[in-house]
Formats: C-alpha cells, structure tokens, sequence
C-alpha cells in the first residue's frame, strides 16, 4: 500500500513541468522515512546541515543525489565534498575559494550554485544581485579550475503577499537570464535555477526555476527536538 510520502511525491510531482527537478528536503528527518521517499523513486535529496548528511548518506542507497542546501561553513568544506552532488549554497567568494582548494586536493571538480539573496529578511545569506554582476563584469569567477558554476540559487520573503514573492523570483530569472545570454560563464553547465519552497514553489515554477527544494510538504511538520 503506498505510503503518505509516496502519495506526496506523486502529487507534486504532478503539479510540476518535466523540465523541473524536484529536490526533497530531508532536514531533521531518520533515514528510515528518506529510505521511503527513495523507494517510491525520489533520487534527489537535500540536507542543511553538514553534520545530517555525514550522518545519513553512509547508512542509505549510493545512488541517491545529495544537495547541500544550507549555510556552509569553510572549515566543513573538506568533510562534505566526497557525499555531494551539487552545493546550493555557495555565498560569498571566501566559500568559493575553499571549496576550490579542497576539489583540487581531492583531484574533483565540485557543482555549484551562487546563492543570490532576493529578500527582504536580512537574516538570508548570499550575494546581492549586483554583487553577481559585478563580479561577472571582474570575471572573477573565471580563476577556479575545480569548480563548476552550474546556476544560482535564492530564497524568497516568508510572506503571505505572492506579489511580492513573484517580484522576488522574477528578480532572480532575470539575473539568470542574463548570465546565460553572457559568455562569461558556459552555457553547457550553467542550467540550473533552484528557487521556490514548500509555501511558494509554484510561484517560483511560473517565473521559471528549474528546481524546487521541497521539505514539509513531502515529509510533513520537522521535528527539530533532538537538533
């Protein structure tokens, strides 16, 4: 008999275009109900925490597709990179930095997404919009051999007003767009804008992210007691 988690997968997904990916959010949740997720075909999950997905990625399928998809700190960078597919995350050009260093140790070309912060809560990480281009325009991102730049990534305002998640969403697309119509960066692998949440990712899929990162919805109510 199909699980709720299968039930909310396959009604998710119903609800989203082929081209984008669905990127199931497991913070706080055992193994065991990501091993559910997994078995009625999810493949893509995202943890915050460094330290959750040291925990689970050894103990579940190797096929699965980890995404990090919360704050990094530098000195977590050299733990994480054998698990991860892609890192969401990517803030500030220090980040980048390191994660670069610790590729090259591992003679690996780690994925990446530039977080771009969109909204109005200052307690969000990432480059301003205008910090992206001006370091598109410095080419300052051209110098690193062991990343790949794969797309930005943003979160919108927690708020009831979709007009103003919209705007947010759109200021991100337009960011995207633009870099894809550049040179700077190679069309090839720069694909990828992850955008839109539980509460509003069907406003991020109308203003065109490629990925939604979906949690709640899919697992129900986190339980941050034990964290």
């Amino acid at each position: 008999m199909p699980t709720y988690i299968a039930a909310a997968l396959t009604r998710i997904r119903q609800t989203l275009p082929p081209q984008v990916t669905l990127l199931a959010v497991s913070k706080t949740h055992p193994v065991e109900i990501i091993q559910e997720a997994y078995d009625a075909g999810q493949r893509c999950f995202g943890e915050n925490k460094v330290q959750e997905l040291l925990a689970k990625a050894p103990l579940l399928p190797q096929d699965i597709e980890w995404h990090l998809i919360g704050h990094l700190q530098t000195n977590k960078v050299r733990s994480v990179l054998p698990y991860v597919s892609l890192i969401q995350s990517v803030d500030s050009l220090r980040l980048l930095n390191t994660i670069d260093t610790e590729s090259a140790k591992l003679e690996r070309v780690t994925r990446i997404l530039l977080q771009v912060h969109i909204a109005q809560e200052e307690s969000k990480f990432g480059f301003s919009l205008e910090e992206i281009r001006t370091l598109l325009a410095e080419k300052a991102f051209t110098p690193y051999k062991n990343i790949q730049i794969c797309g930005l990534m943003g979160m919108a305002s927690l708020t009831e007003n979709k007009a103003q998640i919209r705007r947010e969403f759109d200021s991100l697309k337009t960011l995207f767009d633009e870099i894809r119509k550049g040179e700077l960066l190679p069309l090839s692998t720069f694909s990828i804008l992850s955008m839109g949440m539980s509460g509003d990712y069907p406003i991020a899929v109308e203003a065109g992210a490629t990925l939604v990162r979906v949690g709640s919805s899919i697992f129900g109510a986190r339980d941050y007691s034990t964290k």
